[in-house]
């Protein structure tokens, strides 16, 4: 229990947990030693609803000997469990090493499996229908939360299965972006750009990169403006996988299509994370799985 703030609040619930149990005991104790005046009915004499008389049936031994049981057993679980505090117990038990533990049987259990690819070539990887079964199902216990089952993302999310890259689409790539993962930062850029008219028209030009139809004399007039989009994006939007920022100038719109999406990035800018699998993901396992999101987008190898 080492997520307490302070040892006040360790030590409350220390000190409250051991005086539940041991009021638990009192009350028994005082209610064992305790002796009510029995008439000749075998009733208290308190009387309700005219006619409704109280029994003096002592509690079943049976329900005495399992409530003493759970007093004992309480005490014992506290000693060897963490329950009091931060004490960790007297076995050291914890979920997280328990979790541990069944992650390292379960990775050394899978490593002969993951022996066969260790050497191979991420192309021949996916090229092996065995290993594209096995990075399936790590890719849908562990990337299909945010990338979709079918790889192909949603709004924010990339879509696997296309030539379209934001740090681009080699192997090398790949397990680079799933080992350390990625931070994608567009800065609001509404103060370079200037007005809020001459935002809107930067986005017609952004919009006529792709072939849109678009305003063209709004399109033309926001030209002069792209300058300080094209440090990242590249003179005519082509994009830079160098710097995770994404091509302007083709049907792919990760964050949502038209001009108040655009003037929405434009001015508020955009954090995108795409989170690092190394620690929880074994190399052989990054590999499999990276082989198989390179073989998405590059179907031939099947």
């Amino acid at each position: 229990m080492s997520d307490f703030i302070n040892q006040f609040w360790a030590d409350y619930v220390t000190w409250i947990t051991l005086a539940s149990i041991a009021a638990c005991a009192l009350l028994l104790w005082i209610t064992a030693r305790k002796k009510v005046p029995v008439r000749a009915d075998n009733t208290t004499g308190h009387v309700w609803d005219e006619d409704l008389r109280e029994a003096n049936n002592p509690l079943p031994m049976w329900w005495v000997g399992l409530f003493v049981i759970t007093i004992v057993f309480g005490l014992i679980y506290l000693a060897l469990y963490p329950g009091l505090g931060r004490s960790d117990g007297r076995l050291g038990w914890s979920a997280q090493g328990q979790y541990q533990a069944e992650r390292t049987q379960a990775q050394t259990a899978m490593e002969p499996v993951y022996a066969a690819w260790r050497d191979l070539p991420i192309e021949k990887i996916a090229h092996d229908p065995a290993a594209r079964g096995v990075g399936e199902r790590i890719f849908m216990n562990n990337c299909a939360q945010c990338h979709a089952s079918d790889a192909r993302g949603s709004r924010g999310f990339p879509n696997l299965t296309d030539d379209d890259w934001l740090h681009g689409g080699s192997p090398e790539a790949i397990l680079q972006t799933i080992t350390k993962g990625r931070e994608g930062v567009m800065p609001p850029m509404a103060a370079a750009v200037g007005t809020s008219d001459e935002v809107r028209n930067l986005a017609q030009y952004v919009l006529s990169l792709s072939g849109r139809s678009t305003d063209s004399v709004r399109a033309q007039l926001g030209r002069s403006k792209f300058s300080a989009c094209a440090a990242c994006h590249g003179i005519g939007g082509v994009g830079n996988p160098a710097l995770g920022a994404p091509r302007l100038n083709d049907e792919v719109w990760l964050h949502g299509f038209g001009e108040e999406a655009i003037v929405s990035i434009i001015n508020n800018g955009k954090h995108n994370t795409m989170p690092a699998q190394e620690g929880r993901l074994t190399e052989a396992q990054i590999r499999v799985v990276g082989a198989y999101v390179w073989g998405l987008s590059n179907k031939a190898a099947h």
